[in-house]
């Protein structure tokens, strides 16, 4: 029971993010630019609870934040992204050579590398791909700030885990 308390609990922060997210105007005239914030719960569960925890409440904040804030495309946008961000977030945590920052970086950069696969399908076009190194350098910079506040967050984290 408690450790449903507690995934709730990082569910409705990431919901409450996600929220807060869509309502800043953070674009810079490029589509796809997003600060990220819902995976700050992401990567606060990778460390300190594992895959599960972290992969259930990553998948649970996309789709209700989908269909609170956003479409069906922004569902299948997200989930594209989502899927690649956590494959390469898990790599660096595994590989552990990756600071939290570190594997910040790895999720914003990836998470925009498979919205751009999807849109390359959807569009039926690769000239969707010439966003691609603006989306970098903005995964690359909105992750270092997440993986920074990730950081600072985790010491005031109880030691205990969420399977208790």
């Amino acid at each position: 029971m408690e450790k449903t308390v507690k995934l709730g609990f990082f569910l409705a922060v990431a919901l409450i993010l996600s929220y807060v997210e869509s309502l800043i105007p953070f674009s810079f005239g490029i589509p796809g630019i997003k600060l990220g914030l819902p995976n700050l719960a992401v990567v606060l569960l990778l460390y300190r609870n594992g895959i599960q925890d972290a992969l259930t409440v990553n998948v649970l904040r996309i789709m209700l934040a989908g269909f609170l804030f956003g479409s069906l495309y922004s569902v299948l946008y997200a989930l594209a992204g989502a899927a690649l961000s956590f494959c390469a977030m898990l790599a660096g945590r595994r590989a552990g050579c990756f600071s939290p920052v570190g594997v910040s970086v790895l999720g914003g950069v990836f998470h925009n590398i498979g919205q751009v696969i999807v849109a390359m399908l959807v569009v039926e076009t690769y000239y969707v791909g010439y966003y691609m190194p603006f989306l970098i350098v903005a995964g690359t910079v909105t992750g270092a700030v997440l993986g920074v506040a990730v950081s600072e967050l985790m010491p005031y984290l109880r030691d205990e885990s969420l399977s208790n």
